[in-house]
């Protein structure tokens, strides 16, 4: 039996739903993660959340955890290791964990890595080693996961450090983590869907075998006023004021792309897209900025603003 249980770990009942276990998860994970907590034993902490985590949140393991609760003595000989953490490829078993690592799409970073989305699906059951024995060097699985940025480091191109608790493995042929800190480059001109590959940084080989790979698979940070098209168009949503908007001509905005001088059309509509050449993600070809046009309007602060409105609403009395 594992030295704590895990219903316990978690704080959550022997009944609690996949959701609720989910969610309490996300939450003690940021809570306990050694990059956001003092506590000096917050790692060991995080490292016994994740593994009663992912075991509980496979129905199989939590029916069999569940049977070994009920029954402590039974099977103590076919699950040493605890469930979820460290498996023995030697004994033929599968080689499994590596998500657990990570959480269900909640592993941990900064600056553009949010703790909330960095990975999506982190070690699929698909990237698992199959059962077999060693016969030589085995290369180690490669490893997917999708790598939310901001879309400015698209733009300027970005570098930033992740830490995670990568896997490897002991002498024995049993699995470990060890805390690595990883440096990736964002590269300038990078569009939603492309791949950055981090060699040697997916699941450990086997008998001198090298290391998998790591590819995080880029997405960006959308927003109502900012977001990406086909992989390099950008969208964003700008404000006029409505005297702009009816005379048109030529006006200064702050766009993802920098400082722009833009001829806005008069008679502009809100809704109505202006679109600029090249100005979109600056790939090989480059994608194209549309700037969103959005109408405000000022506020009547004083009894002159009232006035003015006042003689606007005069003008324009009995026409549409």
């Amino acid at each position: 039996m594992p030295e704590k249980n895990y219903y316990e770990v978690l704080g959550v009942s022997r009944d609690a739903s996949l959701a609720d276990i989910k969610k309490v998860y996300r939450k003690l994970v940021r809570q306990y993660h050694p990059d956001v907590c003092k506590d000096k034993d917050a790692d060991e902490k995080t490292s016994e959340i994740n593994q009663a985590y992912n075991t509980l949140k496979d129905p199989e393991k939590r029916a069999e955890y569940d049977a070994m609760l009920d029954n402590p003595f039974a099977g103590q000989a076919q699950q040493q290791g605890g469930y979820g953490g460290a498996h023995d490829f030697y004994g033929n078993q599968d080689f499994q964990g590596f998500e657990g690592r990570f959480g269900d799409g909640q592993p941990f970073g900064s600056g553009d890595f949010r703790f909330d989305d960095i990975f999506s699906a982190f070690g699929q059951a698909g990237h698992r080693q199959q059962r077999r024995q060693p016969e030589g060097p085995i290369k180690g699985d490669d490893q997917h996961a999708e790598l939310s940025i901001d879309i400015a480091a698209a733009y300027q191109g970005a570098e930033r450090s992740l830490s995670l608790d990568m896997p490897t493995l002991t002498p024995e042929g049993r699995m470990a983590y060890t805390r690595k800190t990883l440096n990736v480059k964002i590269p300038k001109g990078i569009g939603e869907g492309q791949q950055i590959r981090l060699a040697g940084q997916g699941l450990p080989g086997f008998n001198g075998g090298q290391p998998g790979d790591l590819y995080l698979k880029i997405r960006f940070h959308d927003s109502a006023d900012l977001y990406v098209k086909n992989q390099k168009d950008v969208y964003q949503r700008i404000d006029v004021m409505p005297w702009q908007a009816v005379l048109g001509g030529k006006i200064e905005v702050n766009t993802i792309a920098g400082t722009l001088g833009v001829t806005l059309p008069a008679g502009s509509r809100p809704g109505q897209n202006l679109r600029l050449k090249g100005k979109g993600i600056p790939a090989k070809t480059p994608g194209d900025l549309y700037l969103n046009i959005n109408i405000v309007l000022p506020q009547a602060e004083s009894e002159a603003d009232k006035a003015a409105w006042q003689q606007l609403a005069a003008h324009y009395a009995g026409k549409r």
